[in-house]
């Protein structure tokens, strides 16, 4: 499988998510965000997309994907939303993406696959 950006098609795996995390641009998570939305997902908020960009910084400095205690620990308690506690703030990160926050956050950033890296 692939996606067309500017012209170059880059692999992604059965799952959508791109075989070379270093493909990833700003015109390709355009593009991933279009391949989600066409998939009957939610339309993207602002805060939608600062969570891609915190998903690649988090990648990029720890080399592993953020899971959602470090979603909770890090963002939950940051000025924007206000949340009363973890539970709330995992709520309406399930609001924003209900087939799952990480897994869907870790495709639009173009990281690889949260599941793959689980399952050794």
């Amino acid at each position: 499988m692939s996606i067309t950006v500017n012209g170059k098609a880059l692999k992604t795996d059965a799952a959508g998510f791109l075989v070379k995390p270093n493909d990833w641009s700003e015109e390709v998570a355009d593009a991933l965000v279009t391949e989600h939305e066409k998939a009957g997902h939610k339309p993207l908020n602002e805060t939608a997309r600062g969570l891609i960009g915190f998903f690649r910084e988090h990648y990029e400095e720890k080399l592993t994907h953020p899971s959602m205690n470090d979603l909770v620990n890090e963002l939950g308690k940051h000025p924007g939303e206000s949340f009363s506690d973890a539970e709330a703030y995992k709520k309406f990160l399930y609001d924003m993406f209900p087939h799952g926050p990480v897994q869907m956050l870790c495709k639009l950033a173009g990281l690889p696959n949260p599941g793959v890296e689980n399952q050794s």
